[in-house]
């Protein structure tokens, strides 16, 4: 059957979804919320240096990102885990991960490292957590690769330019400020988190049909 969708409907649809991912993906990297933490844990080292960290760590999660869209349907495969199960499970990490941006935890021993950071903390699971791994799995299996690969270089970007930003006011930025806004994205996190609960069960019903 030929689909008679306009071709600028088509391209703003793919752009509507892109944007989509991407602000999903946004809130659970929560540059805003792990600024705060990322400049305490460089702070030891020199300015230039600790530019460095920050861009070379952003660099391993945007790999990460991109490790888990490409090889997520292996990854699935392998383990045998139906679109249903992994869905409701995201979900559930998800809602976990957006509590605890709303009543944060202490993140207090990763300060005591002084040693130099490559890939943990700041990489994974600051900003690459499981909660973000399963977000792109699923995504890959909603979205065309493309969209979804747009979505997360938008959303990398996006928390580059954040950490940028917090790198170069970093005497301004204030923790009650940080502690705000993340629980302002663990509150939005909430609702997206509720959304894939029920995209799941209702997965889950109708593949008992």
């Amino acid at each position: 059957m030929v689909d008679w969708t306009p071709f600028y409907l088509v391209k703003n649809m793919e752009l509507l979804h892109i944007f989509e991912v991407a602000f999903s993906l946004f809130l659970i990297m929560d540059p805003i919320g792990n600024a705060p933490i990322t400049l305490t844990l460089v702070r030891s080292f020199p300015p230039k240096k600790q530019l460095r960290i920050i861009v070379r760590e952003l660099l391993f999660a945007l790999l990460v990102m991109i490790f888990f869209e490409f090889l997520g349907d292996i990854l699935l495969s392998f383990l045998k885990i139906d679109h249903s199960t992994l869905r409701i499970s995201g979900g559930v990490i998800l809602f976990i991960i957006s509590l605890k941006m709303i009543f944060p935890e202490d993140r207090g021993k990763f300060l005591e490292e002084d040693s130099e950071l490559f890939f943990v903390p700041i990489a994974v699971p600051f900003f690459a957590g499981p909660s973000l791994m399963t977000a792109v799995i699923i995504y890959s299996h909603r979205y065309d690769p493309q969209i979804v690969f747009s979505a997360i270089m938008l959303a990398w970007v996006s928390a580059l330019l954040v950490m940028l930003l917090a790198f170069r006011f970093r005497n301004l930025l204030k923790d009650k400020m940080g502690r705000a806004a993340e629980r302002l994205m663990g509150l939005i996190l909430v609702f997206i988190s509720i959304q894939m609960l029920e995209d799941g069960v209702r997965m889950f019903i109708n593949s008992l049909k």
